[in-house]
């Protein structure tokens, strides 16, 4: 190891980055966090030579201290549990990642608390693999998904997912941006505006009688131009209306309509991970993944309308008891 002395006191100074030496582990959370944060492996040396107290490493170095840290991260989202918090709502939604596709649980609790309860690699929503990843998250503590209002978008495989681990009967709600959105795309561009324009405001009306009449008007002016528009509007029309079924629209129809809360993690993920381009095996493209999102979740706040969630728990319970009831009585069950 080289040494330094000063040879007017004749003393020998240490030099504190040799020191750290040893230890690389200590330092590699640290610079994993630079390497989310700014430069890619390769331009990571040069850009810690830029600055006089930085630690500066191979690109080599940097790419297998990330793997490690990452992978430590991986561990702690597949193992850590949930069932230290009261949780109320469940988003799922996929991003799409270095060929691949992630589907990403976030929780929200009854106080307003948001945070990832996992995520599952996929080459699509597939129905099989995300039943096996809601079992998962059951089986680490988060409540069953009938227990929990689930915002999803509109695929198809995570709606037959959460049906087939809790039932038919279990409180959905789809995004009514994605499925506006879905019936604009079957539209010519001139109809796109005008069909938005119908939509938006039909969606938001507070209850459920006004929503569903409003609905009717632009389902059959949208047929009269194109039948498969309007056959997509009526699939799942009754699912984008939930939180009208459930009388907690006026309150909270803002945060839980979309899965807006849940679109703008996956831009934050995206937007850290997109000089990732050279993952060689799915633990590396899953501890990217993990890694990234544990960071987001630091920095997550309450989510708005805290004082109306146990209004929405209420009628939660109410839903399900009534499930319950008529299990027990033989009736159909229906969500109502």
């Amino acid at each position: 190891m080289p040494r330094l002395r000063d040879r007017a006191q004749r003393i020998e100074v240490p030099l504190t980055t040799y020191a750290q030496l040893p230890t690389p582990r200590a330092q590699d959370v640290g610079l994993f966090r630079r390497v989310l944060g700014g430069p890619s492996c390769p331009e990571y040396e040069a850009t810690a030579e830029a600055v006089p107290a930085a630690f500066g490493l191979a690109k080599s170095r940097v790419s297998r201290r990330s793997i490690r840290t990452s992978a430590t991260a991986l561990r702690q989202l597949q193992e850590r549990r949930h069932d230290d918090r009261p949780w109320l709502v469940l988003l799922l939604d996929g991003k799409h990642f270095a060929s691949d596709q992630m589907v990403i649980a976030l929780g929200v609790t009854t106080t307003g608390e948001k945070r990832i309860l996992g995520m599952v690699q996929t080459a699509k929503e597939d129905t099989c693999v995300c039943a096996a990843f809601l079992q998962d998250l059951v089986a680490r503590g988060s409540r069953a998904p009938q227990e929990l209002l689930v915002v999803v978008d509109g695929a198809k495989g995570l709606r037959a997912a959460v049906q087939e681990v809790s039932g038919a009967a279990v409180p959905i709600q789809r995004c009514t941006s994605h499925r506006r959105e879905n019936v604009v795309s079957y539209l010519i561009k001139p109809q796109q505006v005008l069909c938005r324009r119908k939509l938006q405001p039909a969606y938001a009306h507070p209850s459920y009688a006004n929503a569903k009449r409003a609905l009717q008007q632009p389902g059959r002016a949208i047929g009269r131009r194109n039948e498969s528009a309007a056959e997509t509007l009526a699939e799942g029309l009754e699912d984008t209306r939930t939180l009208h079924r459930l009388g907690r629209f006026p309150e909270l129809g803002t945060r839980f309509k979309t899965t807006n809360l849940i679109e703008r993690v996956m831009a934050r993920g995206e937007a850290k991970t997109q000089r990732v381009d050279r993952g060689r095996s799915t633990d590396q493209k899953r501890g990217w993944c993990a890694a990234t999102l544990l960071q987001i979740e630091r920095q997550f706040r309450c989510v708005k309308g805290v004082k109306h969630l146990p209004l929405l728990q209420r009628a939660l319970r109410s839903t399900l008891h009534s499930c319950n009831r008529c299990r027990v009585s033989g009736t159909p069950a229906a969500f109502t």
